[in-house]
């Protein structure tokens, strides 16, 4: 009774988490904080503008239900972005308007400044983006830890790319060219496939070397990816991209709330075609329905649009195709085939999405489209081992998430080390 007593007096960890304006960032971070909220003595909040709160306010409801409450403090969206109100998000904008929203991260560095140091958390978890909070922590004494996302093999590769600069050399854009120095077997690119900012320098190409001076600088970097699935790349990214990196992933497969309730805080619209598309697999077999969805931050030209359309028409199998309009908006559909919509009528579904990140050059045919769906789909060969290997990555990765495993450990591992640091703060031992 004695250690209850000592453990109920010991001051809680309080945890700040910090996610970018994208949903693909906001729910994984949510995640993370409510795994945060299931250990003794943390108590974990999320900092964030009033309509991305509104995302996640289910998950956070569940979570407290469950006994692991996690905080929320909002701050106010920059107004000077000129976005009409409530709209906070990159998937609620035009591609027209993207830019708005990376202005909205470097309008928002006061607004962190002024919270942070108002609340004085024991540590941060923030977005990459937001590279000054580790200024920020450093000033006051407390570790600042960078969050990603996306998996550590798509950060090797660019991190190379930007301080080898090897696609400087090529003669042209469709020239290949190897990447240098990574582990594993020879990685291939052509100039083409390179973002703009990489293959011309820019304003984003200064803000990348921010980046990665604060990730640098920081105490250390918390992944949403797992060890096995690409351990020769978590080892690398440890040895050279960052002082310290903890693989925490899938944090999705740790949502006690079920698949169906992630991303609850959505409008009515969304919720509805939410249910729609539900009630449509309601009435499917198991794995005879292909997911299309590429992400709110790949563009793609009405052209290849158009060849997509015709080469899962072509496939003859059942498909469910996520295709946003902006702002909410109804997808133009000015790139379709004349009569296209009736034609896959019963066999397909989609729904929204229309973004830009950077413009695909290279039009993939309908009939190269068409063959990659067959050859997954139909159950040849090469399909059932591909199906096959997806179920056993399946597993494994429900096992690192499970206790015992390695992001369960890794997890537990961040958690152990921020609990000592704060203890050695509160004696006066500076942060290393």
């Amino acid at each position: 009774m004695a250690l209850a007593g000592e453990e109920a007096r010991a001051p809680k960890l309080r945890v700040f988490f910090i996610p970018f304006f994208a949903s693909g960032h906001i729910i994984p971070m949510t995640d993370l904080a409510c795994q945060f909220a299931k250990r003794p003595g943390v108590e974990p909040t999320m900092v964030l503008t009033p309509a991305n709160a509104a995302l996640i306010r289910p998950t956070l409801d569940h979570s407290a239900f469950s006994g692991h409450p996690v905080q929320l403090l909002l701050y106010p969206f920059p107004s000077a972005t000129h976005l009409p109100s409530g709209i906070e998000n990159l998937g609620s904008v035009s591609s027209d308007e993207t830019w708005k929203i990376h202005k909205a991260v470097d309008l928002s560095r006061e607004a962190h400044d002024r919270i942070i140091r108002e609340h004085t958390p024991d540590a941060i978890i923030s977005d990459i983006p937001f590279w000054w909070t580790t200024a920020i922590a450093n000033d006051l004494g407390i570790p600042r830890i960078t969050f990603h996302a996306v998996g550590v093999f798509p950060q090797c590769i660019m991190n190379n790319l930007v301080k080898n600069r090897v696609h400087d050399h090529v003669p042209t854009d469709s020239h290949p060219f190897t990447i240098p120095d990574l582990p594993g077997p020879c990685i291939m690119m052509v100039k083409s496939e390179l973002p703009e900012f990489l293959k011309h320098r820019n304003h984003l190409t200064s803000a990348w070397n921010d980046l990665k001076k604060s990730q640098l600088e920081s105490y250390g970097v918390v992944v949403n990816t797992f060890y096995e699935l690409e351990h020769e790349y978590c080892d690398y990214y440890r040895e050279v991209d960052c002082r310290r990196a903890w693989f925490v992933g899938p944090v999705a497969l740790c949502d006690e709330q079920g698949k169906a309730g992630r991303g609850g805080g959505e409008s009515e619209a969304a919720r509805e075609n939410r249910e729609r598309c539900m009630r449509w697999l309601g009435g499917k077999e198991a794995g005879s329905v292909l997911f299309v969805c590429f992400g709110s931050w790949c563009y793609f030209e009405d052209e290849q649009l158009r060849e997509m359309a015709l080469g899962l028409e072509a496939s003859g199998m059942e498909f469910l195709w996520v295709v946003r309009g902006d702002h909410g908006e109804h997808v133009k559909t000015e790139w379709m085939s004349e009569g296209w919509e009736e034609r896959v009528k019963g066999k397909g579904v989609w729904d929204g999405f229309r973004s830009t990140f950077e413009k695909e050059k290279v039009v993939v045919p309908a009939e190269a489209i068409e063959r990659a769906v067959r050859k997954f789909m139909e159950g040849s060969s090469e399909g059932e081992e591909m199906r096959k290997r997806a179920a056993e990555w399946v597993k494994i990765a429900g096992a690192a998430v499970a206790e015992g495993g390695s992001s369960h450990k890794d997890l537990n591992s961040l958690i152990d080390d921020l609990f000592v640091l704060q203890h050695e703060r509160k004696n006066g031992k500076h942060i290393e």
